[in-house]
C-alpha cells in the first residue's frame, strides 16, 4: 500500500515538475522577446530624436531629395549608365559622432621619440634631388 502512494505521489509531482519548467522555458522566451522589442523600440527612439534636429532634415533633404537652399546650384555626378556616382544614404548614429576617446599625452610623446629613432624610409623628394645632383655631378 505505502508503495502504491508513493508512486502516486511521485507521479504527481513529476506532473508538476514538467509543468513548471515549460512554464519556466516560456517566461524565458517572452523576457526574450520583450528586450528585443524594448531594443527595438530605443532604436526608433533615436531615429525620432535625429529627425527632430533640423540640420539633419536638411541633410535628408539634400541628400534623399536633391533640394538645395535658395541660391544654391545642384550637380549631380553621373557614371557612363547614367547611374548616381554617391552610394545610398546610411543613418548614423548621433551618440557615436564624434566620440573619440583622448589620447594621453605621454602617449604622443613616446611615438614622437620612437619615430624620430627609426624614422621611415621613403622615397621623397629629397631621395629625387640626390638623384638628379649625382647625374649633374656626372
Amino acid at each position: 500500500m505505502l508503495v502504491l502512494v508513493l508512486a502516486v505521489l511521485t507521479l504527481s509531482y513529476t506532473s508538476s515538475l514538467r509543468a513548471y519548467l515549460q512554464q519556466r522555458d516560456h517566461i524565458e522566451s517572452l523576457k526574450q522577446q520583450i528586450a528585443e522589442r524594448e531594443q527595438a523600440i530605443d532604436e526608433l527612439e533615436d531615429e525620432k530624436a535625429r529627425w527632430e534636429d533640423p540640420a539633419f532634415v536638411e541633410q535628408q533633404a539634400r541628400e534623399r531629395f536633391g533640394y538645395v537652399m535658395p541660391g544654391e546650384t545642384s550637380y549631380i555626378a553621373l557614371d557612363e549608365n547614367g547611374d548616381r556616382i554617391q552610394s545610398e544614404v546610411e543613418l548614423s548614429d548621433p551618440t557615436q559622432v564624434g566620440d573619440t576617446t583622448p589620447k594621453a599625452w605621454w602617449d604622443s610623446a613616446w611615438e614622437s621619440v620612437e619615430l624620430a629613432g627609426n624614422p621611415p624610409r621613403s622615397k621623397g623628394p629629397a631621395t629625387e634631388i640626390k638623384t638628379e645632383q649625382r647625374r649633374t655631378q656626372e
